[in-house]
Formats: C-alpha cells, structure tokens, sequence
C-alpha cells in the first residue's frame, strides 16, 4: 500500500510499504476513507535530523473496518468508524478514569511497528476499545466533521473543559491554527460569555468569529496582553486556552490570565519550563492540560456533529490525495493552508 514516510526536516515521501494485517487477536485492519495532516507534524517536519530509515506519518483517520482478530467482538467488517489519535483498551484504570493516553495497553500510531494514519490502511491495535463506530455512509457529507473527532475537535474541547469555562466565563484562545479555533467552537458550545481570539491570519479568524469568537486580537506579546487586559478592563479573562505551544504564547498566557483564573496547555510544548513564580502563586493561576483524551470525549462530542449544529470540518480547506501528502505538508508549513484533509 501507499503511505506517507518522514526522513528529514522537510523531507515527506510517498512510498509502498507493506499491507497492514491482523497480528493480535485484539487487532482490527481499517482501510482509511479520510486523514489529515495536523499542526503538531509540522514540529518534526521542521526540525527532523535525517534519517535512513524514515518515520510513518499521521495519527487522525477514520474508515472501514476490513478485518478483524478472534477477540475483538464489538466491531465487524464493513463498519465505519473514527480512531483517536492514541490506541488504548478503554478498560485499565487510566481509561476508566478518562485518561486513556495513559493506558496501560496503549500507544501511538506511526511507532512500534504500528502503521501511521497517513496511508491507505492501518492496523489498530486493541480495536475494540480504540475504535467508535460511526452512523452514517462511507459518502457521508458529515465526514470532515468527523475526522475531528480523532484529534482536533476532542482536542480543543479538552483545553476548554480543563480551563473550566462555562456560561458567564471568559476565556482568550491564543493561536488560529485548526485546534485554536476548535477551542473556540468547543466554549461557544459550552456557553462561554466572551471569547477572545488572538491570531492575525485574516481568513483564519473570520472562521473563529464563525464558531463563537466575540473579540479578535492581532497584537502578540506583550501588545497583546495590553490589548486583552484593555478589553476585559484589566482583569484578564478567567481561562486562557494555549494552542501553540511556544515560550513567548505561555508568557502571553501567564499574563492575560485573570486571578483565580487557569491556563490550559494544549500546544505540543517546545519549552521546558514555566515561569510560574511570585505573580503567579498571589494570583491564584492554575496552570492545567495537556494531551487531549480524545477516546473519552466522543460519545459526547459526536450528537453535535450528527445533527449538524457544529461543523469542525470546516478547519480542513485544502484536499489532497494520497501522493499529494508532501504538498499538504508545504501548504501547512507556508501558512497556505490551515489544515490539510488526506483523501485517499
């Protein structure tokens, strides 16, 4: 089959790779309909050292289940279903606790001889607790949408919950990429008063006024926390939604954030640490987040995107095939695109 592999800094190819194929009795064999390019593949798409053997790619995808191992009972073949961008049983204690990329018999696609999501079809392991099985056709007009639920949208939602907005809340999303404004759609939903995006890719905020936004914010650094303390008389907003992931956007964070208030982590982290000193501790800031639990969140998450009252998909606006993936990669990476959806 085709799929994507990385060798280096800028470097994706296409290639042939072997089939994937049922090895545990708990495995399952999709054959992807749709995945996608996320911004946290750009990190290695950046800095990569080059490597002889290259990396499989890609971590969101959905599809149609084409086989299937002896103990796997809830699935069969022909079903179409998501997969969060972690496998995991959803029965240890991590899981029951709604953690499970904390599993004990979890793991990552794309490693340990585990296919990434960026091909023509991957083995999932522990299927029958990975995979959710999804209600409509494989020619659905709902997919896009339900591709989010693997990563992105699951992942905006939990910034949201972890910085505990709700109705009467402020919060301030800092980063238009796709999970910043999924974290916009995902307060929106849960009733959030005000909701200030800072980013200044005009395209890229008009979606977030779109999905909820009330209040844009160009400015970065310390112009932007001038700005949103400006428009929340002072105080800052009571949660602080970091989708970037970069020293200078938790510094922003830390300063916008009102006393009481959270911050939540969602950004791939490329700092290792946190100024939180003296400020911090008088101001009460709880600093939260971090790797969505994407598996514990789509029961709920799902009704929403079947009725049509919210539409994630509309972060991909750009489609590529499978030998189109190394574009998709540039389209990102040059800001041409915001997301990229992988049709193979």
């Amino acid at each position: 089959m085709r799929a994507a592999v990385m060798y280096g800094a800028g470097d994706v190819r296409v290639e042939n790779v072997a089939d994937p194929r049922v090895q545990s009795p708990t495995d399952a064999v999709v054959r992807v309909v749709r995945s996608c390019v996320c911004g946290s593949d750009l990190w290695p798409y950046a800095q990569m050292e080059p490597s002889e053997e290259g990396t499989r790619m890609g971590h969101e995808f959905l599809g149609v289940v084409e086989d299937i191992g002896s103990e796997v009972f809830g699935l069969k073949r022909g079903d179409l279903v998501v997969a969060p961008f972690v496998w995991s049983d959803n029965t240890c204690d991590f899981c029951s606790e709604g953690l499970p990329t904390s599993c004990r018999n979890g793991g990552f696609y794309a490693m340990d001889g585990v296919d990434g999501g960026q091909g023509e079809a991957v083995r999932v392991p522990q299927a029958d607790g990975t995979l959710v099985k999804l209600p409509v056709a494989e020619d659905s007009a709902l997919l896009s949408s339900l591709l989010t639920l693997s990563d992105v949208y699951c992942t905006g939602h939990h910034g949201v919950v972890t910085s505990r907005v709700g109705p009467g809340k402020s919060v301030t999303v800092i980063g238009d990429g796709a999970v910043g404004l999924c974290a916009v759609l995902a307060a929106e939903r849960l009733g959030a008063e005000r909701i200030i995006l800072m980013g200044r890719h005009k395209e890229r905020t008009d979606l977030g006024r779109e999905f909820g936004a009330t209040d844009v914010v160009p400015e970065r650094g310390d112009e932007g926390v001038e700005r949103v303390r400006e428009l929340t008389g002072g105080d800052g907003t009571h949660a602080v939604v970091e989708a970037v992931g970069a020293d200078q956007t938790m510094e922003t964070a830390l300063g916008i954030v009102r006393h009481g208030g959270v911050v939540s982590r969602l950004g791939v982290a490329q700092y290792s640490s946190i100024p939180l000193g003296f400020d911090a501790m008088m101001g009460n800031i709880t600093v939260t987040g971090g790797a969505a639990p994407a598996r514990a969140y789509i029961e709920e998450l799902l009704p929403g995107i079947l009725d049509g009252s919210v539409e994630p998909g509309r972060v991909f606006n750009h489609t590529v095939g499978i030998d189109g993936i190394p574009d998709g990669y540039r389209a990102m990476a040059d800001r041409t695109a915001l997301k990229v959806l992988v049709q193979p």
